[in-house]
């Protein structure tokens, strides 16, 4: 019952992003939009938001998961190859849209850098996000968030939210929504040249 209450949220937050980004306007403007209209409840979640939110140049938080193929990830500190993490659920159709684009982007720079999907799972069913891998032909490591934790250290709003780490371990970007697949691929590349 308190899963299902959970996904309903989950839904309903993806709603809301759909919304905000048909209205011409993110989710992120909304929240960091400090008017003189704005209440003091208003101000306080924008202010909440913003202190817990990763911010680019900021140690990205540290973790550890296990994958679908049984190997344990570690995520903090210093690394071999810059990283997209990149957090999404079966049900969500932005991922599902999202999808082929990731996997373009792995064909074409997953020697260069390392793509974690993160399926959090405390909002999906194990048995949907096999298939949904299987689907849509992810071959990058699957990482099972099944408590919501790493989810909650990113300060997870909605589905897909996608975060850009540098070789240092230093986030560069958060991206929450779909981007067009120039777009991404633009950021990505970027990321390389900075690292």
């Amino acid at each position: 019952m308190n899963r299902n209450r959970w996904i309903l949220v989950g839904v309903i937050v993806c709603l809301a992003v759909v919304l905000y980004e048909n209205s011409g306007q993110s989710i992120l403007s909304r929240f960091s939009d400090k008017t003189k209209n704005s209440s003091p409840s208003e101000q306080t979640l924008s202010n909440l938001i913003a202190e817990n939110t990763p911010k680019p140049g900021t140690p990205s938080p540290a973790f550890s998961l296990t994958g679908l193929d049984g190997h344990n990830y570690e995520v903090g500190g210093k690394r071999d190859k810059p990283l997209l993490l990149n957090f999404w659920a079966s049900w969500c159709d932005p991922c599902k849209e999202e999808a082929p684009d990731l996997v373009n982007l792995y064909k074409k720079y997953g020697d260069k850098m390392d793509f974690y999907g993160v399926n959090v799972t405390a909002y999906d069913k194990l048995e949907n996000a096999k298939k949904f891998v299987e689907e849509y032909h992810y071959t990058f490591p699957i990482l099972l968030d099944e408590k919501e934790e790493v989810y909650r250290m990113f300060n997870g709003i909605a589905f897909p939210t996608n975060a850009l780490i540098d070789k240092n371990g230093v986030i560069q970007e958060v991206i929450i929504g779909i981007l067009p697949p120039e777009e991404l691929e633009a950021k990505v590349k970027k990321l390389l040249e900075d690292s």
